[in-house]
């Protein structure tokens, strides 16, 4: 029970930053450096905000180093955020489900994809690194 909350909140969580840098990115970022240079820039910053997140939730949720509940977490993250953006290219941009997995076909699509994958494997990653210390 401990992952799916943890994976609930450290998916809203990431959700809320990466929607407040996604518009910085497409207002802002994407009209000076293209489409690739504004992930490439917002990348590593909402990587770093997931990471933090991931390490805050998974301690107050007392989430087990355990495989299965780390890739749980991960899971449920991941998939809510995937259903997230499906849902927010639908409704928010009028984009066809075809229409949205061929802009994860795109170079800047395939980058955060590649990003929102990391975010999924950031609970697992987490509970490996702390058996190694």
């Amino acid at each position: 029970m401990s992952a799916l909350k943890a994976g609930l909140v450290y998916f809203l969580s990431v959700f809320a930053v990466g929607f407040m840098l996604g518009t910085i990115r497409v207002l802002l970022i994407e009209p000076h450096l293209g489409a690739l240079g504004a992930v490439l820039l917002e990348t590593p910053f909402i990587l770093a905000a997931s990471w933090l997140f991931c390490r805050c939730w998974i301690g107050r949720f007392n989430v087990p180093s355990a495989l299965v509940s780390r890739l749980g977490m991960g899971a449920i993250a991941f998939a809510l955020l995937i259903a997230a953006e499906i849902l927010l290219g639908l409704y928010g941009f009028g984009r066809s489900l075809a229409d949205q997995i061929a802009a994860w076909r795109s170079p800047p699509g395939a980058l955060g994809l590649a990003g929102q994958i990391l975010f999924g494997l950031f609970p697992l990653v987490q509970g490996l690194t702390e058996k190694i210390r």
